[in-house]
């Protein structure tokens, strides 16, 4: 390419931004290589080679300024018919590349230096671009530290399609219309720009499954003699204190300028704890010691029983028993019930190592059960037994044993917890540590502000106060939320998610300036959180199961930089949201919680409809929404094995608003 060019320079000085960009046009056609044009902006607003060369295409470029943020918009009209893929460069600081921070939301943070070999990050490159149906909005953002200014660029479109691929790397001619663009940032002479374009590419590396980078990708659309295709993006340059503040700030732009809407599923809360109350019902195992629901390794074409046992994460085994109790007894249905009773009964008599801790996972057919635990799925297993026991003291019936189990597994989890108030993510059997990192801490926040609360001791309330330090110091104040999720090892959703609510769970314990102040982390830690779900509807094609059910994302959150498949891991946070709402009168929290909790029904498994799942009320688990898979079917279906246990959990708390309420009352 030939040196870069300026253009409209006094339009993008005026919005903040560098007076350094570059238009670029490619041309392919069928069997035929790859041609590159540079384009230059001529004094009436159309775009031509800089070498005179004759294109098949007339661009005009068309610029406009409200209220700080710029509106630009390319029109392409075809001379003839041609395959074309568009990229513009927009150069944004005078600082040095490596010196700033980058943003794609759901997708990238920083550098992404937490994530492992064989994943997005800076140790890979520091220039990338992709698909925009990968991000929660189809956006990037740049934050220059030492200005203290963040620049993004956003995709503005009305159209709403996509088409299958017949490769994945390469020069690709798409055989159909696809809105999807793409968008990213790229170092160019050591200076960071904001890249962004259409048809998508992806570079320098495609992910397309956990842990696999291949070789990167550009599409070519063809756009027939006469039609025009109209591509329109916004620039907005945002001061901001820290790149905490620019996440946040960047969420309220985008929150406004997308304005997603609830969707209507015909679903009320009691209607769908209805269809989910079947997975109790069907996924009941009573044929050894251990009683439970299966969860893990399911298969979504017949949805059979296992022997898999899991106590948290993604079998979440005692909290569906809690919630199957409290069904049953709301609804006269005694044998649900007896069979979450008989749950409880059979962990407290077999489901404990010999040191008091929970058996986390255990395959029941062979006998096998897991030597390294968790801190993660130890406090969710606490959570659902406190849970379960005041629900009973309230009725009057008292349960010493289990008590006395919860009050020895918590005395030991604080043996483990770190001076610095952390908690190790892994550890063995006998309390030796596995993973050191700390980015599971918040989990352990929230039983150990319910344990203060059901035991009235203060040793658990200083415990959590100790997490709450930690976090703060340690995720929120450096924004780095990390490894959560157990099935990862990067930036993930889970750590800020976890991270709000255990600062919500704290404001339900203290008063005054220190429930402020955990107020005020909850609603730091939240914006990360709300940067993983989508803002917006990614396109599906036509035979893409997805698509073809009219499934809208928006409301629905990505995993991790690992992991990009969106699920409904909720739990309490749309709860918080409304919170967060009330205390700082602040609606955009409000409006996207009634978001998340009607687009999350959406794919509920029912009679007229399984949407591909072969049970009712089994809750889908990995929905894969751009192109990206565990190895099985792609963009537009599931993964054939999912686990339904925790999707059931999940999406039970969002349908039970006043539980964390009830229990501090």
């Amino acid at each position: 390419m030939k040196n870069r060019i300026l253009i409209s320079a006094s339009l993008l000085l005026a919005a903040g931004f560098s007076a350094s960009a570059g238009s670029y046009l490619y041309l392919k056609t069928p069997g035929g290589i790859k041609t590159e044009y540079e384009l230059k902006l001529n004094a009436d607003g159309s775009l031509s080679d800089v070498e005179g060369e004759k294109l098949p295409l007339q661009i005009k470029y068309t610029a406009i300024e409200k209220n700080g943020v710029k509106h630009i918009a390319y029109d392409l009209t075809a001379l003839d018919d041609c395959w074309f893929s568009f990229e513009n460069e927009e150069a944004v600081s005078d600082n040095a590349h490596k010196d700033c921070e980058f943003y794609m939301p759901g997708f990238w943070y920083h550098h992404n230096l937490r994530s492992p070999e064989g994943a997005p990050s800076f140790n890979v490159s520091d220039s990338w671009t992709v698909r925009e149906d990968r991000l929660s909005s189809p956006l990037t953002g740049i934050y220059d530290p030492s200005s203290k200014i963040g620049y993004t660029v956003l995709r503005v479109n009305s159209d709403n399609a996509d088409c299958t691929e017949q490769n994945q790397s390469g020069d690709v001619i798409l055989h159909g219309h696809t809105s999807v663009g793409f968008t990213g940032f790229r170092n160019v002479d050591n200076r960071p720009t904001l890249v962004f374009g259409y048809p998508y590419m992806e570079s320098p590396k495609r992910y397309i499954r956990k842990l696999t980078l291949i070789n990167p990708i550009r599409a070519f659309e063809k756009i027939a003699k006469g039609d025009t295709r109209h591509l329109e993006w916004q620039m907005y340059t945002i001061p901001a204190d820290d790149y905490s503040d620019f996440v946040a700030d960047v969420w309220n732009y985008t929150f406004d300028t997308l304005t997603p809407d609830p969707v209507d599923t015909g679903l009320d809360n009691e209607q769908a704890k209805g269809y989910l109350a079947n997975y109790f019902r069907t996924s009941f195992v009573d044929k050894y010691d251990m009683k439970y629901y299966t969860s893990c390794g399911i298969r979504t074409d017949d949805c059979a029983n296992n022997g898999m046992f899991e106590v948290g994460f993604v079998g979440r085994v005692l909290l569906n028993a809690y919630n199957a109790l409290e069904y049953g007894r709301q609804h006269g249905d005694q044998a649900m019930v007896d069979n979450a009773t008989s749950i409880f009964n059979s962990v407290l008599n077999h489901g404990f190592t010999p040191n008091g801790f929970f058996k986390e996972t255990m395959n029941l057919e062979d006998g096998s059960e897991a030597d390294i635990l968790s801190i993660r799925r130890q406090s969710e297993g606490i959570f659902a037994v406190l849970n379960y026991l005041d629900a009973e003291r309230r009725l009057g019936n008292r349960h010493t044993e289990w008590e006395n189990k919860m009050a020895l597994l918590l005395d030991n989890m604080m043996k483990l917890q770190n001076s610095d108030g952390s908690f190790p993510r892994k550890f063995r059997t006998d309390m030796s540590v596995f993973d050191v990192g700390g980015g599971s801490t918040p989990s352990a926040t929230l039983p150990l502000t319910m344990a203060y609360k059901y035991f009235n001791n203060k040793k658990y309330l200083e415990s959590a106060r100790s997490t709450a330090n930690y976090l703060e110091r340690e995720l929120i104040d450096k924004a780095d939320y990390f490894s959560s999720t157990l099935d990862a090892n990067c930036e993930d959703k889970e750590a800020s998610l976890y991270a709000s609510t255990a600062m919500y769970y704290l404001t339900h314990v203290t008063s005054g300036k220190e429930r402020a102040h955990y107020m005020d982390m909850c609603k730091k830690s939240a914006y990360f959180c709300l940067s993983w779900y989508y803002l917006w509807d990614v396109p599906f094609a036509s035979g893409q199961m997805l698509g073809d059910v009219d499934f809208r994302s928006r409301g629905w959150g990505n995993v991790s930089v690992e992991n990009n498949h969106i699920d409904v891991f909720i739990f309490e946070f749309a709860t918080v949201l409304d919170k967060l709402a009330d205390y700082y009168k602040e609606n955009r929290f409000s409006n996207f919680s009634n978001v998340i909790k009607t687009s999350m029904l959406q794919l509920m498994p029912r009679e007229d409809n399984t949407f591909d799942i072969a049970k009712k009320g089994y809750y889908p688990e990995v929905v894969q929404h751009t192109t990206w898979d565990y190895g099985r079917n792609g963009k537009g279906f599931y993964n054939d094995i999912f686990a339904p246990g925790w999707t059931v959990a999940s999406l039970w708390q969002m349908l039970s608003p006043d539980r964390v309420d009830n229990f501090f009352d």
